[in-house]
């Protein structure tokens, strides 16, 4: 898996630059199982199993394969320590994170966090939800020594969060937290878009020119 990650072309975050209006904050379109950073967030579901269909291209899936057998593994340990506190029916709640090792990905840790579920429309609580899931995945980092850590678009996939509203919530929120802790050692935070729509929108939340990419 090592070799795979070296063969697809590994991409350190340090050396990408920030985008102009805020130089914490750092613009990406790339595979995020192949970006060298502290940690790297996977938009997980309430199992934290991955996802089993090995032709879904969701986040989930690429970085449980990519970081190999051990992070299942770690998730399983993990949820089988859960039910015995919680009971045997326990799944992980919506933005509680948890971390692992990036095992064989080129990044230090993976965190795991379980995104809000939009329905029939988009509610507040969805809204707090995701929120919540970038504030707590920063905590979690920072508590670990992150110095920088990569998001992809929690719950924009098949947890049909508007992709537009999602991206306003995550800058909002990111911005904010770094806004309230200037002495934290998380210095850089880097918003990792594969789609082109993803990226337009981010581009005009952030002020990046068009033809940056």
């Amino acid at each position: 898996m090592q070799e795979r990650a070296r063969e697809k072309g590994i991409t350190d975050a340090t050396e990408l630059p920030s985008v102009p209006v805020d130089h914490r904050i750092i613009l990406w379109q790339g595979d995020i199982t192949t970006l060298k950073c502290d940690a790297i967030v996977n938009a997980a579901n309430n199992t934290l199993m991955g996802c089993w269909n090995p032709d879904h291209l969701c986040v989930d899936n690429l970085i449980q394969s990519y970081s190999g057998y051990q992070t299942r593994q770690a998730c399983t340990q993990y949820m089988d320590e859960q039910r015995k506190i919680h009971g045997e029916d326990y799944l992980q709640p919506t933005a509680v994170p948890m971390m692992t090792s990036a095992y064989n990905l080129p990044s230090e840790y993976i965190i795991h966090v379980v995104g809000p579920i939009v329905s029939s429309r988009l509610t507040k609580q969805n809204k707090d939800e995701l929120a919540e899931c970038y504030r707590a995945s920063l905590e979690l980092a920072a508590e670990h020594g992150c110095r920088n850590i990569a998001f992809c678009c929690i719950s924009t996939g098949v947890f049909m969060f508007p992709q537009d509203k999602a991206a306003e919530i995550a800058v909002a929120t990111v911005k904010k937290w770094l806004d309230e802790h200037p002495e934290s050692c998380l210095k850089n935070v880097i918003f990792d878009v594969f789609k082109d729509k993803d990226l337009r929108i981010y581009q005009d939340l952030l002020h990046v020119r068009k033809n940056a990419f």
